[in-house]
């Protein structure tokens, strides 16, 4: 390890993209900073990393934690080069079903928690002249679908969040990245996603359907975190990394759809889109 092996710190660790992300820079000789709820689930990752790693306790809802955590990190290793806001959970419930209490919880989580990591983390990394900002989004950052209308409504915050923080740090040396995976053998359709105790028979064949589909492939997704992984690491070291890096082939193909369906409307309305400014020559 040298002063200039870089510094990862990674939000949600003990399980699924945090955890692979974690194993795989350690594996590669980097320092990470791997951060739990649960601390206990990331011995084995110190004890196999030594010195080149540090876990940390860290809700992300929780303020005085955050803050210990990211001083903590700097105090270790004099910088953070990476912040991966990889903390998030899920919630399956069609739009009028759902819960405010675990709405509000999933927005806590998935938005808050990581305006203020990258908060934390960017004075740093302005002072520096350096360093990524990795928002884990997701397809449903893209695309809503019945049944995760809430949780896409966070995933679509990321989105705009980022494409804002990419603009304004660009000139100061910071990178981002917005992450945007289709569906991987994770956690994120078992236990890590809540769902709605109230059912509306008029969404059976909607948000009912798809809850039912989400929950029963769980396991059996198509994507591998290990790869996926993989492109991540390499998207922040390229030269030139994209904005947007989906990963797998539902992903990708849910992508392109999208820009069709949008191109489709714009085209149709365009007329009536361009009518609504004033007359040229006035106003």
């Amino acid at each position: 390890m040298t002063s200039d092996t870089p510094v990862w710190f990674i939000t949600g660790c003990s399980t699924g993209f945090g955890r692979e992300l974690a194993v795989a820079l350690i594996e590669r000789g980097y320092r990470v900073v791997a951060t739990a709820r649960n601390p206990d689930d990331l011995t084995d990752l110190a004890t196999t990393g030594g010195d080149n790693v540090l876990t940390l306790k860290l809700d992300v809802t929780d303020a005085g934690q955050a803050e210990a955590a990211v001083k903590a990190a700097q105090d270790r290793f004099g910088r953070i080069d990476v912040l991966v806001n990889n903390a998030g959970i899920g919630y399956f419930a069609a739009i009028e079903e759902a819960e405010e209490t675990e709405v509000r919880r999933m927005f806590e989580i998935n938005v808050w928690g990581l305006i203020r990591m990258t908060q934390l983390v960017l004075p740093g990394m302005r002072a520096q002249r350096s360093g990524t900002v990795v928002n884990i989004s997701s397809m449903g950052g893209l695309r809503g679908f019945p049944a995760v209308g809430h949780y896409n409504g966070t995933k679509f915050a990321v989105e705009g969040l980022s494409e804002a923080l990419s603009a304004e740090v660009a000139p100061l040396g910071i990178k981002v990245l917005i992450v945007e995976p289709s569906g991987f053998r994770t956690d994120w359709a078992g236990r890590s996603a809540n769902e709605s105790s109230i059912t509306i028979d008029d969404y059976a064949e909607t948000a009912g359907a798809r809850r039912a589909a989400i929950r029963g492939y769980s396991g059996a997704q198509p994507g591998d975190p290990k790869r996926a992984v993989a492109a991540i690491i390499q998207a922040v070291e390229a030269e030139t990394p994209p904005l947007r890096l989906l990963l797998g082939k539902t992903a990708l193909a849910m992508g392109r759809q999208k820009i069709q369906m949008m191109k489709k409307d714009f085209d149709a309305w365009a007329e009536v889109t361009e009518g609504a400014d004033f007359p040229q020559g006035e106003g």
